[in-house]
């Protein structure tokens, strides 16, 4: 059989762009994405993809040019998830919520090419743009002074060619440039052939996750990863053929999880949602029959605590549960309980950007149905057992990669292995290295396995903080809370918080101060309003306390151990809640649309 050799009829590059080629043969009529009075249908999003490709090839877009995007959950979100590789580009989806300084990070470091932004995001991309322009000014000067620098000093940036997304629907007429969003696709060329995919390792996308560092890791997906990915998500989900999906999953995130390639995969439709309101949700299930959504378990709160006005029923006879994908920090029983309740059905997923999104999944056994509905809500809050994608999956003592017992309590760090995991961290070798260790995928998160062989996170040992399954950067606060004059120790660590599952609480230690007016003592009210003005308003501690001394080991290092076990106390504290309060007011009805795109560490 030596002999048998590859050609072009037995051997093709995995890519997910198959996926949209066939579902505008297979279903060319049926509605693809429908966005409150706008609506195309696969013919039309193939058309409007490859259109959308040329402009960018006429840009002089090349391979693995870098294309950036800063938008929420919309048609024009949704295409170039085909387009931009459709030309050979990479692209790299932005989370919406991060401030001007981070999205200005990630523009250098990907040295993005284009830069698509949403009109609603005008204001934060232009700060962040200036923010280059003056890093660039800044360089410039070092570079004429002194010695000449050397290709990495010092190295000027060219500003990524901004395009403006506007309202598809009821268009402002806002703009950061002379290109607009529309405009690229109706002057586009509906015969353009798109980039032939010759290698699946090149790379189609390019995402950001901060981890435990302030400084964002570039996450590089393959084709082959992608579209792997999504087949086993879709296998694993029992997601059917023509699924109506709503996007309360942001796609910044993971690529939606994949599902962003899935939906075409199944010739679904694409129900997108611009913000997370729970009278959007409601509204959008009844009136598209909607049977799949992902999110994380805050929307679940969100729901629930939704004011009659603004609910549906969608418990109907005869309509089955809608479909619900979570991840994130492991849902309290008894929420899944009232969620189901409603009319949905929870299936539990665990992941992180590195794995393409959801590694693991609560895959359900119907010999569970049996049990009581309190048992039943324990084992779905259960991370799971890995989905097909992965080759392999263990919970090791990382100093002799032994795997622990399994017994549900033996803890160590989870590690994955198979084609899910991305191709490496852009420009890091040193932390692709680190984290592709022994042949495994390292997560940083310490688990168990139980007698059945499903996994359970218990902790997490890079002090990530979830806070509505958004990642936050524990190490990022207190290096801000060091910078302040009076803060001499600083410590953050995660809090229940009764929204979003997880909060930041700083534990700060300050200097001597010998004046001891009044006037001259730090509060609580006085550092929150500092990180306010220097951190995204998710990251800031909800709860500031003050010691003497932190708690540290015989080394000098902080034990943030003993300190979460006195966090573990300050949601059911009705002195610190009156506080919280007092503190966070902010996190109400203003700021709650941007709170809810909040995801899982995935």
């Amino acid at each position: 059989m030596d002999n048998l050799q590859k050609c072009e009829a037995n051997y093709t590059a995995l890519t997910p762009l198959t996926f949209l080629s066939r579902a505008s043969a297979c279903y060319a009529n049926r509605a693809s994405v429908i966005h409150e009075g706008t609506s195309f249908t696969w013919a039309q999003t193939y058309d409007r993809c490859r259109r959308l490709a040329s402009s960018l090839r006429a840009l002089n877009v090349a391979r693995t040019d870098v294309v950036s995007v800063l938008a929420p959950n919309i048609p024009a979100m949704y295409e170039m998830h085909f387009a931009v590789p459709m030309a050979g580009a990479v692209l790299n989806t932005i989370n919406t919520r991060l401030d001007a300084k981070n999205i200005a990070t990630i523009l250098r470091h990907s040295e993005a090419k284009v830069f698509f932004v949403d009109y609603e995001y005008v204001s934060k991309a232009r700060d962040a743009l200036r923010m280059l322009m003056d890093d660039n000014n800044n360089s410039q000067q070092k570079g004429n002074n002194g010695a000449k620098p050397t290709n990495q000093q010092h190295r000027a940036f060219s500003l990524p060619l901004v395009i403006v997304i506007d309202d598809i629907n009821s268009p402002t007429g806002i703009r950061l440039g002379e290109l607009e969003y529309e405009q690229m696709v109706r002057h586009g060329n509906p015969n353009y052939v798109p980039e032939i995919i010759q290698d699946e390792w090149t790379p189609i996308a390019l995402n950001y996750t901060s981890g435990t560092t302030s400084e964002p890791k570039g996450v590089v997906y393959s084709h082959r990863g992608a579209y792997l990915s999504t087949l086993s998500l879709i296998l694993g989900w029992e997601m059917g053929s023509e699924p109506v999906y709503l996007w309360t999953l942001p796609m910044f995130h993971c690529n939606g999880w994949t599902f962003t390639w899935g939906v075409a995969a199944r010739g679904g439709t694409n129900v997108c949602l611009r913000t997370t309101a729970a009278r959007d949700i409601y509204r959008n299930i009844v009136l598209h029959n909607v049977t799949h959504m992902c999110c994380a378990p805050i929307v679940f709160n969100i729901l629930i605590e939704a004011k009659a006005s603004e609910r549906r029923e969608i418990r109907l006879k005869g309509k089955p549960p809608v479909e619900i994908l979570t991840g994130g920090a492991p849902p309290p029983a008894s929420l899944l309980e009232q969620i189901e309740s409603l009319g949905f059905h929870v299936t539990h997923a665990y992941g992180l950007t590195e794995a393409t999104g959801p590694a693991l999944v609560c895959e359900w056994q119907k010999k569970w149905n049996t049990l009581p509905q309190q048992e039943q809500a324990e084992l779905k809050a259960r991370q799971g057992v890995s989905v097909l994608t992965m080759a392999d999956v263990d919970v090791k003592n990382l100093e002799t990669m032994e795997s622990v017992a399994k017994d549900g309590k033996t803890m160590g760090e989870i590690v994955l292995k198979g084609s899910g995991i991305m191709m490496g961290y852009y420009k890091d070798d040193e932390a692709s290295s680190k984290a592709f260790g022994n042949g495994w995928f390292r997560t940083g998160d310490v688990g168990v396995i139980h007698p059945d062989g499903y996994l359970e996170i218990k902790d997490r040992s890079k002090d990530v903080i979830i806070s509505g399954g958004e990642n936050i950067s524990s190490v990022e606060i207190e290096s801000l809370l060091y910078k302040h004059p009076r803060v001499l120790e600083a410590a953050v660590v995660a809090m229940p918080h009764p929204r979003w599952g997880e909060s930041p609480c700083a534990f700060i230690a300050l200097k001597k101060n010998n004046n001891s007016s009044p006037k001259n003592q730090v509060t609580e009210s006085e550092i929150i309003a500092y990180c306010r003005k220097n951190l995204p308003h998710f990251m800031v501690p909800k709860v500031v306390k003050f010691m003497e001394d932190l708690p540290k080991t015989s080394t000098g290092k902080i034990q943030k151990f003993e300190l979460r076990l006195v966090a573990k106390s300050f949601v059911v504290s009705e002195n610190v809640q009156s506080k919280k309060k007092n503190s966070s007011s902010q996190v109400g009805q203003n700021s709650i649309h941007h709170q809810l795109l909040a995801m899982s560490r995935l």
